[in-house]
């Protein structure tokens, strides 16, 4: 429960981050949209690639516990900084020389951004693997609830941060709204440390890394005279038996991380288009109409149909439609889900599609969302909710299977490292997002799809592209998922009853 609620804080507060980040680069720091976008795309990136060092450096000789509990601390370093960039001096302190320069400004919210990405990117992996940790020798089952609830917190935290801290930060002031997180992560951190007599530790086996990479090299380059006792694999080699360096569970663990790396490359395509919640679909909602009574809802509180579409479905999957599945002689495998995640996301794209089309044959008033002016459309930003929606489906199905996959896939020496590679397919899927874009930039000049003032371009044709990569990807994910299932069938070391 500790464990829990410390995801809960910290997903609270990296989402309270990301939740009007375009807004306050465009706003406050006088970025233009296609500048604010990718550095939202280039910090969500760095945010999942560097889970694979904190999960290096929690398999190795410091512990799941204190790797989270250390990088919780730069990513207070981080926190601090980004309110000092939107703190309003001259008003604090009575006066025009303590007014900041918008290059101050900057300078401030980028060191803190790096730093929040270091903190949340290193908590990721060792906190998703020392979970699941506490309630392994519990059974498998025992496993898959973690992950649920895991998931869950998550999305809770999703929900307060785009319902509550969002609108402060819209329609208050971001310094309040970079202040929030803050406590947050406090918070978490205390929860953390709550539990810490308690907590189950599983033993440290260092150098796995080092390892990894010796196996590889040996399985590659077996000394002269070795290559004919290579009878069963290519990384016989390396095994102590066929005169290598290393037992059977050291190389079988490797083979098992190499085995995964396909199945997470091919997840790359999903994450660029998750990553179009907090970019494109902001930009669109941005001109469309946002009046509710008196007056506007935040554009990122679209973001709340996508929790809320997880908080749902994850309960339902969990105790219907599995279960459902099994008796019926069908059960669901992981990449089973993960593939009908796949194709849900891709539906989406076509949805938003859509409504961009009709979006734009109904522009005609001015809206004003924080100090920018749109030429917004009647259609109310609420018509979003199908796509937020589909989206929020999609990482029901990938999110919670390809957790369980990545740790359940992985020998326990190497779960950290694991589950930071998974994790780092949703970094990649950020960086991937931010290439296309800037290809369709480049390729569109004489008439952009996606233009700094969106009401000018076609965006609609960038969201069918999105939609067509992801359907070119699920069919390439097919055809590994296969292969891979083959291979696991087949394979002598691989404990199949966990497969």
């Amino acid at each position: 429960m500790c464990i829990l609620m410390t995801e809960m804080c910290e997903r609270l507060t990296y989402y309270s981050v990301v939740a009007n980040l375009v807004l306050f680069c465009t706003s406050t720091l006088k970025y233009s949209s296609n500048d604010a976008t990718t550095i939202s795309l280039v910090f969500s990136g760095s945010v999942y690639l560097i889970p694979v060092f904190g999960g290096c450096i929690a398999d190795g000789k410091i512990g799941m516990f204190n790797t989270t509990y250390g990088f919780s601390l730069i990513y207070l370093l981080g926190l601090f900084l980004l309110p000092a960039s939107a703190v309003d001096y001259k008003d604090l302190f009575g006066g025009d020389e303590y007014e900041l320069s918008v290059e101050h400004r900057r300078i401030y919210f980028m060191l803190g951004l790096v730093f929040a990405a270091i903190g949340t990117g290193g908590i990721k992996a060792p906190l998703a693997t020392f979970g699941p940790q506490q309630v392994q020798d519990m059974g498998p089952a025992a496993v898959q609830t973690f992950f649920n609830w895991y998931t869950w917190f998550a999305n809770a935290g999703a929900l307060i941060a785009y319902s509550g801290v969002a609108v402060v930060q819209q329609n208050v002031s971001f310094s309040w709204g970079f202040f929030i997180p803050l406590l947050s992560m406090l918070l978490g951190i205390v929860s953390l440390q709550f539990a810490r007599r308690h907590y189950i530790h599983k033993q440290l086996t260092g150098g796995m890394i080092r390892d990894s990479f010796i196996v590889c090299f040996q399985g590659c380059c077996p000394p002269k005279g070795r290559e004919k006792q290579q009878t069963h694999g290519f990384f016989d080699t390396a095994r102590i038996q066929h005169g290598g360096s290393y037992d059977d569970k050291i190389v079988d663990g490797v083979i098992a991380v190499l085995r995964v790396l396909p199945i997470f490359f091919l997840l790359t395509m999903y994450w660029a288009v998750y990553s179009q919640i907090q970019t494109t679909f902001f930009l669109q909602g941005e001109r469309m109409d946002l009046n509710v009574g008196k007056g506007n809802v935040p554009v990122a509180i679209l973001n709340v149909f996508n929790t809320i579409s997880v908080m749902l479905l994850i309960p339902v999957m969990d105790r219907v439609l599995y279960p459902c599945m099994e008796r019926l002689g069908h059960p669901l495998s992981h990449l089973h889900k993960i593939g009908i995640g796949m194709v849900v996301a891709a539906s989406s794209m076509i949805v938003a599609a859509v409504l961009e089309i009709e979006r734009k044959k109904q522009l005609g008033f001015q809206q004003v969302v924080g100090s920018e002016t749109f030429n917004a459309s009647y259609i109310s930003v609420f018509a979003q909710i199908p796509q937020f929606a589909l989206v929020g489906a999609s990482e029901a199905f990938v999110s919670v299977s390809g957790l369980e996959f990545a740790y359940t896939q992985s020998p326990e020496s190497m779960q950290g490292v694991m589950m930071g590679v998974y994790l780092a397919s949703a970094g990649l899927g950020s960086y991937l997002s931010t290439a296309i874009l800037k290809i369709v930039e480049e390729t569109t000049v004489d008439d952009p799809w996606l233009p700094d003032e969106m009401n000018n371009g076609h965006a609609e044709y960038l969201f069918y592209l999105l939609a067509g990569l992801m359907g070119v990807f699920f069919l390439g994910f097919l055809l590994v998922a296969k292969k891979y299932n083959k291979n696991i069938s087949s394979n002598r070391h691989i404990d199949t009853e966990m497969v």
